[in-house]
């Protein structure tokens, strides 16, 4: 009876416990993971002057060379201009907005601005200019008489554009910028090359800024040919941004330049300060430009079937956790890489299955892998599930 009674309760408990109780979780081993980076920029910065490199899918400065002092930006403020006039007068990139009289004071800014050799436009009293059409010729002609016409128009006078733009600029962080009048005729106006980088990242971000300083030329009624003082503007991928150019100072250009970097594109952004001449800055801006391409790498970190972890289950299964897609992570330089991987302990589960993911990390870019399960993890079944009941529950 006993013997029976003993057969009943291994019939009632036992039996089901062993072959209805979940398995127990198997643990990965999750090995190091190394990835490579790329090699180091070797930039060809120029050798005098001041000079910086960004790019608008990296925050801040990449790179910089030369003094790191505030330098004359010169008609690289009438990018400052531009985007304080519009706070105030917002205006769509294909809207004119409101129509200017040009007056016997605009005809007198000319004057005083052909006399001390600045950049001028040509204009007489009773024409009218749309707002658009003054920003046009402040930006893409350089135009200092119309920039301040612009400024004095939206603000009443230059003095209160001045404290308008010193505003606008503590609100943005910009401490070394100093504005003191609308053109940058006055070498006054200064900023060091890597707060003119975050100032190029602004231009390019208001669309309307952004269209005027990569036109290369335009026919406007009363002044003509319309032409961008930037002549590197449309060639070794330069989209922008602003000459500048002073005689007690030297040659100037912020720029910006679209380029594929394998699958990827970015658009960098750069700056020059105090070139001998614009053909010679030039020149070393296309070298630049060249050296920061190589500079960039798209590292391909994962491929899909790629191993991260193996799961050896209690009665013999293997698995790996490997990775379900391909991926790339855009790097600067030699930005070291690391791989973060999480990976979940399981008990059963089909091939495909997400297990976890790998985390890939360059400086602030990151990009991420699912893991999966390679092959299936299977019930081991009655016979193995009845004779390890240590390895369940």
């Amino acid at each position: 009876m006993f013997g029976g009674l003993l057969i009943l309760l291994t019939v009632l408990f036992y039996l089901p416990m062993t072959l209805l109780a979940p398995l127990r979780e198997t643990t990965p081993v999750v090995p190091a993971h190394v990835e490579e980076p790329g090699p180091a920029a070797a930039l060809a910065f120029p050798g005098y002057g001041a000079a910086a490199i960004g790019a608008l899918e990296f925050p801040g400065v990449l790179a910089a060379a030369g003094s790191e002092k505030a330098l004359p930006m010169a008609s690289i403020t009438k990018i400052v201009t531009a985007l304080v006039v519009l706070q105030k007068h917002p205006l769509g990139v294909d809207e004119a907005g409101p129509r200017v009289t040009m007056t016997a004071a605009d005809v007198a800014l000319y004057t005083s601005y052909r006399a001390v050799n600045g950049k001028v436009a040509p204009v007489s009293a009773g024409e009218v200019y749309t707002q658009r059409e003054l920003m046009d010729l402040m930006l893409i002609e350089s135009a200092n008489n119309y920039a301040t016409t612009l400024a004095v128009w939206a603000f009443g006078s230059e003095k209160a554009y001045v404290a308008a733009a010193r505003d606008w600029l503590a609100g943005r962080q910009l401490p070394s910028l100093t504005i003191v009048d609308a053109t940058g005729l006055d070498a006054g106006n200064r900023g060091t090359a890597s707060d003119l980088i975050e100032l190029g990242r602004l231009a390019l971000a208001d669309p309307l800024v952004s269209a005027i300083v990569g036109t290369e030329k335009l026919t406007m009624h009363d002044v003509g040919l319309v032409e961008n003082s930037n002549e590197l503007l449309g060639t070794h991928g330069v989209t922008g941004i602003k000459t500048g150019t002073l005689d007690s100072f030297g040659a100037n250009l912020l720029f910006s330049g679209e380029y594929a970097i394998g699958s990827t594109s970015i658009t960098v952004i750069g700056v020059v300060l105090g070139g001998t001449d614009h053909p010679t800055l030039n020149k070393a801006i296309v070298k630049l430009l060249a050296s920061v391409q190589e500079g960039f790498h798209e590292v391909d970190v994962s491929d899909v079937g790629e191993d991260f972890a193996t799961y050896t289950t209690a009665w013999g299964q293997t698995a790996e956790a490997e990775a379900g897609a391909e991926a790339v992570l855009l790097t600067w330089s030699d930005t070291p890489i690391t791989a973060q991987v999480s990976v979940d302990p399981v008990r059963l589960g089909d091939a495909g299955a997400r297990v976890g993911e790998v985390v890939y990390t360059a400086g602030e870019r990151s990009v991420v892998v699912p893991l999966v399960l390679s092959s299936a993890l299977t019930d081991p079944g009655p016979g193995w599930r009845l004779t390890h009941p240590g390895e369940l529950f």
